[in-house]
């Protein structure tokens, strides 16, 4: 089967060979330099304990130095999993979302086709920069030197000049003997709707050659020179060579400077990208005037694994780059990522580099923003959080978003962090509450054999571990657990469990994960087990005095909600008294009167509201000193052992 040259080009330009091989291999970390895509590892191929097989990823080929083995992703796929050429196409074609052509028995004909409309497409550069020396493209040229383009950068990227002629371009090309059909199949001309002769595209208008990776022309963007023009900006039309949405302005002259080290930087145009070129920033693409498209996303990452996006400092530039955010976050994966950098206020790169030199531009890019960042501030924007119902609808728009993530470790941290920004909105800088434990009273004069140390398995125990009193990490425990086999009831204690304050860091990190999966519906528990580790949530549920809560033994939604109910209530006034005492210690040294006695009262009784038996409950359970529900049939019965026990040693 014969395959059209364009597809396998296209094939190789979707494919990372970095991943493909690392399917296969372990990289060395020490030698390999994954942001310029240069890897190695021991080769496949032979036997051996050094790192002497090296993928270039820009160039997408490998080589060991060892056996010599070389070749590119279709070439390994081949050779690694015994395939012959047409499977390993399709089994890349697969992971690139991309259909293999079918049969064909005139591809080579439309291979040749494709290869003279490059040639026209090469003949139209060539006329056009000609027209640019000539008298009628004074007002171009004098454009063009206000904006301060050097002569050999209009040589670089082959600027030209489209004269404000209707048939310049096309009686030039009849001239060279290049068919009509040729010219129309570029998009260089346009057929007339009143039966004459096609009229050029382009026309009254500077001229800037867009080319493929392989420095191929493939379309033209050409800047009208009439302030009046209803297009500023006119890019050619869609052709069998040309493809907007998949393509990306100085493409190939950036994966070159960016595999030297250089940042990716994405800029809304032409000027832009040719400003920072100029300027020292050779790695400089930009999206063809067009909202970035998945594929042109795809096409950066292939050259750089976190780009940076140069916004214009204007809502426009905000606006775009919101949109943006939505189209990466279900792309992200581990290390590929997006950086924001916002230009001052009215101002564009071209600008900026312009007016204050590179050393500005340089200071933007070094403040870029991760994308989170962002991500919370178009959320948060212009809103006001002054009751619960605000805050809980922001909760419900954010979770919406991390759903969009579709790796689970990058979810995660994404909610990380967005917790803690909420906490920096809502809270401040004020730290959060951890109640003191207790310190060990030794009396003076006392061996230091007699002090009691912790055991070993007592320091690596969750109590121990805990930075609240015993009380608390217990309550915790009992809230997440619960939550965790009665998943039903989640909803209702979400804004709550957002606001709760653990006493150690890994039930904090377990109340994000379970957070992020309040909407995950029958597949939470399997879901929660992917993102933090079937052994830790197991770990959770096996402590031993969560084995006489009722909503843990028995999952029933009405018990588990009363159960979590009067937890969170428990805490509550337990820390609230414990404030309130210390609060009071501190204000001893002033004035004590009857102001300082009745807040100590009422958080007391809030206490010991907290802590009467509930014996108007239906569920007929009491709560035990540990904060465990213990239904009253057990209590009883233990009490009645207990009665016999020391019935028996008072009788001895």
């Amino acid at each position: 089967m014969s395959l059209p040259p364009g597809f396998l080009d296209e094939l190789r330009t979707r494919v990372s060979i970095s991943q493909v091989v690392g399917r296969k291999v372990m990289w060395d970390t020490r030698k390999s330099n994954q942001g310029k895509g240069d890897m190695w590892s021991p080769c496949p191929f032979h036997h051996e304990k050094t790192a002497s097989f090296h993928v270039d990823d820009r160039k997408g080929y490998y080589y060991c130095f060892g056996c010599h083995a070389k070749g590119d992703a279709i070439s390994f796929v081949r050779e690694t999993e015994n395939v012959g050429f047409m499977e390993a196409i399709q089994i890349l074609a697969s992971e690139a979302g991309m259909t293999v052509p079918q049969s064909d028995p005139k591809a080579q004909e439309k291979a040749d086709r494709r290869t003279e409309l490059s040639k026209v497409m090469e003949m139209a550069v060539q006329h056009f920069k000609l027209q640019l020396k000539t008298g009628g493209a004074a007002a171009a040229r004098d454009y063009l030197a206000g904006r301060k383009l050097k002569p050999q950068t209009l040589d670089q990227f082959d600027i030209g000049f489209a004269p404000d002629a209707w048939q310049g371009l096309w009686d030039h090309l009849r001239g060279k003997d290049v068919p009509e059909d040729h010219i129309l199949a570029c998009g260089l001309a346009k057929p007339s709707t009143k039966g004459g002769k096609p009229y050029d595209t382009f026309r009254g208008r500077i001229q800037f050659p867009i080319r493929d990776p392989r420095g191929r022309c493939i379309g033209f963007g050409g800047r009208a020179m009439d302030p009046n023009d209803n297009a500023k900006y006119l890019n050619s039309p869609e052709t069998e060579l040309f493809d907007k949405g998949r393509s990306l302005y100085n493409h190939g002259p950036a994966r070159e400077a960016a595999g030297k080290g250089q940042p990716l930087i994405v800029a809304e145009g032409y000027m832009d990208v040719i400003a920072l070129v100029e300027g020292g920033f050779g790695a400089a693409v930009a999206p063809l005037g067009t909202a970035i498209t998945e594929d042109q996303l795809r096409l950066m990452w292939r050259v750089s694994p976190e780009p940076i996006i140069a916004l214009d400092g204007d809502k426009a530039g905000i606006r775009a780059a919101m949109r943006v955010i939505d189209l990466a976050l279900p792309l992200l994966e581990a290390g590929q990522s997006l950086r924001f950098a916002v230009m001052p206020e009215g101002q564009d790169p071209d600008d900026l580099i312009r007016s204050q030199g590179r050393e500005a531009v340089q200071a933007v890019l070094d403040g870029a923003m991760p994308m989170v960042d962002l991500l919370w501030q178009r959320e948060t924007e212009g809103r006001v959080f002054d009751s619960p119902e605000r805050k809980a609808a922001l909760d419900k728009d954010l979770r919406a978003k991390l759903k969009l993530i579709q790796d689970p470790s990058i979810r995660n941290h994404y909610g990380e962090a967005i917790k803690e920004l909420r906490y920096q909105l809502f809270r401040g800088a004020r730290p959060a509450y951890q109640p003191g434990a207790k310190r060990q009273y030794v009396p003076r004069g006392t061996p230091a054999w007699k002090v009691s140390q912790p055991q070993a398995t007592t320091k690596s125990s969750r109590l121990a571990q805990a930075t609240g009193t015993t009380d608390d990490a217990l309550r915790e425990a009992v809230i997440l657990a619960v939550l965790i086999q009665n998943p039903k009831v989640l909803p209702e204690f979400a804004g709550a469990l957002e606001d709760l304050e653990f006493s150690n860091a890994d039930s904090a990190h377990l109340r994000d994960a379970i957070l992020n999966l309040v909407e995950a519906g029958d597949a939470f528990k399997e879901a929660l087990y992917d993102s933090v580790g079937g052994e830790r949530v197991e770990t959770l549920l096996g402590q031993s005095h969560l084995a006489i809560v009722p909503a843990i033994r028995n999952p029933d939604p009405q018990t588990a909600s009363l159960c979590v109910a009067e937890e969170l209530a428990k805490l509550s006034a337990h820390r609230g008294h414990a404030r309130e005492v210390s609060e009071a210690l501190e204000d001893m040294d002033g004035l004590v009167d009857e102001g300082l006695t009745w807040r100590l009262q009422q958080a007391a009784a809030a206490l010991d509201t907290t802590q009467a038996p509930e014996n108007d409950d239906q569920a007929s359970y009491d709560i035990g000193a540990n904060g465990a529900k213990v239904a009253k049939t057990e209590r009883d019965a233990l009490n009645a052992l207990l009665d016999g026990i020391s019935f028996s040693k008072n009788k001895k």
